[in-house]
């Protein structure tokens, strides 16, 4: 274990207190592991504190220890094993749900208000978001491109995604207060200080 000093400490007390506890991404059966480790590292980098899996017709891959550990220490994880569990988590938590989508129904990132408790689904490589999620979800949303190719890689886009986010809140000052409780911060201290 790790040395506790004062320099980790005053890092870790600083990370948390930035933490937004209501921003977060939901992972759509998205098989590769490089992907997914990519997407934690952006998730810790913009202060994400928990995601959501949703893997229903792909087994979650294998994350190397050595590439991914490190983002996914900071990161909470929470599985869903239906859309019903999933959705209902994060309506009751009072999210607007946003799928990503390429459709005509689809708004481009800013015309969204990502300061809002804000839940963005992460389809997979090659399908997409699974169409049974559609229905559920609030709006569908889509980076802008300009070049011939009508994608990003999905760990890009993941990080394009929350780094839009990240400039609405900071805007906001929304990094500048806690997300949490105090005794909900006190608690996740602890628990960071053991990690």
């Amino acid at each position: 274990m790790r040395a506790m000093t004062d320099r980790r400490r005053a890092k870790i007390e600083k990370v948390l207190s930035q933490r937004q506890k209501d921003l977060t991404l939901v992972l759509d059966n998205i098989h590769d592991p490089h992907n997914v480790s990519a997407i934690y590292r952006s998730c810790d980098a913009f202060g994400v504190h928990k995601v959501h899996l949703y893997y229903t017709d792909t087994p979650f891959p294998h994350l190397s220890e050595k590439t991914s550990a490190s983002a996914r220490k900071w990161v909470d994880t929470v599985r869903h094993g239906s859309k019903e569990s999933l959705i209902g988590e994060l309506k009751n938590t009072g999210y607007q749900i946003l799928a990503t989508n390429c459709t005509p129904t689809a708004k481009p990132l800013r015309e969204y208000d990502l300061t809002m408790p804000t839940a963005i689904i992460m389809g997979n490589e090659h399908s997409g978001v699974s169409e049974e999620l559609f229905p559920l979800v609030d709006g569908e949303i889509y980076i802008p491109m300009f070049g011939m190719i009508q994608s990003f890689n999905v760990s890009v886009a993941a990080a394009l995604l929350l780094g839009e986010a990240s400039r609405q809140r900071q805007l906001k000052g929304m990094y500048d207060t806690k997300t949490f409780s105090d005794e909900e911060y006190q608690e996740l201290l602890a628990d960071w200080l053991e990690r």
